[in-house]
């Protein structure tokens, strides 16, 4: 047996670009498609941003241009420009940029002379250029390389920073910019930034009143009081209750939106309930504080300290330069304000304490029907095969691999065993449905508990006591693209959105798509998700191909599943947007409207022409209509 060789021909070092193409996860994450918000592609369009925020904050230009078209993004800000001897280093060079300077950028997200360069490394095209004082200055990069570096020359441009770039599908595979994620990254800039106007593709953003509009514009239905907005240095805080179940936070560092929370949400989440208990006098339950709570948190920290390059988790527990505690800045500033708050506005005190009795009742009528289904969840885990789990546990905090793990939720033995043979058994899992699920629109939480499958959903997502304590990162409905297979995706929807409407805003929920057709001959065979695709197949492969038509997922072999469920998976995420209101959307759908559901139907119905046959046209119509309560946007 030959002896590895250890010498120094096996040292290698590797430029910035090399680096950062060999390991892009490093900086900007996962790499993904765009089915999900926190896809590569997204973070490219952060990263650029960012700068362009970092201007406005620092009082230079108040306005920033976002084209996004056919893969290719451009970002043009009206701030101060680079200075034109530094425009190749900073988008080339690591570790370089103006941020290191505190005096200029104090309160920046970016800090580590990164983003840039990995957006430069990850695109098959970068151009960039500067405009001060009448002089401009470009560059142009391949893959990080850089292939046209001219003078400066004049212009008569305003000043500022211009930024084209696509990103290089060799690394971003069949990507797709979807303008629902990009809409609320926009606003959210804009909600943090008042009185900055981005427009993204012509359309114009503008926030004046910071995070009570984005309560206003995000929540579902109507507040069970006015919210409340708390401003002071450094942090800003908007909060109320709704009519959902759980908590709802979105927080922030330094115009970075923390989807993963961190050391700030955490200790508003113990510091509201603290303030508001101390305020009665009463010592009530800090979950019945909390239940249905709807809020916003925002803070500025020198030099934070995130978790990760994608900066989605704060860890910073300290506010610089005083050396204070986040946990007791944030009591300070809710022990000061909301106490202030309270005490000038008693018709909230009186509905806000309703709705905290109202909370700690469901609770304990809630408590003995919750012990006996974790009992019987445990038991059925034990003693049957409906979760087929992954090897990879979230609750392992020491191997945390979260970002990768995904359920599929799936109707049938044979349809969760060909899932089961084909998946990846180190981050894939398998809930298998028996029949279609209760339609739970308009029941209490009382049903999660006492419904057998409902109740497993729940233990197996493991989402009974709090939402980050998610097992899944990704929950993809697997059903058939026929009517009852459409039915039971609207019943799951329904459930979550009725009972963890979070699962959905925080983008964790999606269908899987599987193919319609499969068109092959002797040399080839192609998968079609479309009539459009089917019939480009055929073209492709001449005269008489074998056409089959997939009419449920057991019919397809766990040979063939291994191709929709890896590296080539279509999912297609349930998104909400501003406008969609859960109750209205269920109502519609779910409620007793038939008629008007029906006349929906009909006006929404497309006749495919040059069809298999009818039974096909019919069960594709039936599912580009149920694909209405999924997208809801």
């Amino acid at each position: 047996m030959a002896e590895n060789q250890y010498t120094e021909d096996n040292i290698r070092s590797l430029d910035w670009k090399e680096h950062i193409r060999l390991r892009p996860g490093m900086y900007i994450g996962k790499l993904g498609d765009g089915s999900s918000a926190d896809d590569g592609i997204y973070i490219l369009v952060k990263e650029v941003v960012d700068n362009c925020i970092d201007e406005f904050v620092m009082g230079n230009g108040k306005k920033v241009d976002i084209v996004i078209k056919d893969g290719k993004v451009v970002v043009r800000d009206y701030g101060r420009g680079i200075p034109l001897g530094k425009v190749v280093d900073v988008v080339s060079k690591i570790n370089t940029g103006g941020k290191y300077d505190s005096k200029a950028f104090k309160k920046s997200v970016g800090l580590n002379g990164v983003g840039s360069k990995a957006v430069n490394a990850l695109s098959s095209h970068f151009m960039v250029y500067s405009v001060r004082e009448g002089q401009k200055k470009e560059a142009a990069f391949v893959r990080g390389e850089l292939v046209n570096d001219p003078k400066v020359a004049k212009t008569d441009e305003e000043n500022g920073t211009y930024v084209e770039f696509i990103p290089d599908d060799t690394v971003f595979k069949k990507f797709v910019y979807k303008t629902a994620y990009l809409t609320k990254m926009i606003w959210n800039y804009c909600y943090l930034n008042r009185g900055l106007v981005i427009r993204l593709n012509g359309e114009r953003f503008q926030s004046k009143n910071g995070l009570k509009d984005l309560l206003e514009d995000n929540m579902d239905g109507d507040p069970l009081y006015p919210i409340i907005h708390l401003e002071g240095d450094d942090i800003e805080v908007a909060f109320t209750h709704g009519k959902t179940y759980g908590e709802d936070y979105y927080s922030f560092v330094n115009g970075q939106h923390t989807t993963q929370g961190g050391t700030h949400q955490s200790a508003f989440r113990e510091s509201v309930a603290k303030v508001i208990k101390d305020f009665y006098g009463k010592n009530y339950e800090a979950s019945d504080i909390r239940q249905s709570i709807v809020a916003a948190i925002a803070v500025k920290v020198i030099e934070p300290v995130f978790e990760s390059q994608t900066k989605t988790k704060l860890g910073s527990t300290e506010i610089e330069p005083d050396g204070k505690s986040m946990r007791a800045f944030i009591n300070d500033f809710l022990k000061e304000k909301l106490d202030n708050y309270l005490h000038r506005n008693p018709d909230v005190v009186e509905t806000l304490e309703r709705k905290i009795k109202q909370s700690e009742k469901e609770r304990k009528e809630l408590s003995g029907i919750r012990k006996i289904a974790r009992d019987r969840a445990k038991k059925a885990n034990l003693h049957n095969k409906k979760l087929r789990d992954c090897r990879t546990h979230l609750t392992d905090t020491k191997n945390d691999k979260r970002e990768e793990t995904t359920l599929f939720i799936t109707e049938g033995d044979s349809a969760s065993g060909s899932i089961t043979k084909s998946r990846d058994v180190n981050t894939q899992a398998v809930f298998s449905l028996k029949g279609k699920p209760l339609n739970s629109y308009g029941l209490t939480k009382k049903v999660v508990y006492e419904n057998e499958e409902f109740n497993l959903i729940q233990a197996a997502l493991n989402i009974e006591d709090d939402m980050d304590d998610l097992r899944y990162n990704k929950i993809v409905i697997a059903t058939d693209a026929d009517v009852d297979g459409m039915h039971i995706r609207l019943l799951l929807l329904t459930f979550f959105l009725q009972f963890f409407p979070d699962l959905i805003k925080r983008n964790h929920v999606y269908v899987l798509q599987t193919p319609l057709f499969r068109v092959r001959n002797k040399k080839k065979t192609i998968y079609c998700y479309s009539e459009q695709e089917r019939r480009d197949a055929m073209a492709e492969l001449g005269k008489n191909p074998e056409i089959t038509r997939f009419k449920g997922l057991g019919e397809i072999s766990p040979d063939e599943f291994q191709h929709f469920i890896g590296e080539d998976i279509r999912l297609e995420p349930v998104i909400l947007s501003k406008e969609a209101s859960i109750d209205s959307i269920l109502s519609y759908f779910m409620g007793k409207n038939t008629p008007q559901r029906q006349e929906f139907i009909i006006d929404n119905l497309r006749v495919e022409e040059d069809v298999i046959d009818a039974e096909d046209t019919a069960a594709d119509t039936e599912a580009k209509d149920n694909t209405n309560l999924e997208k809801a946007s």
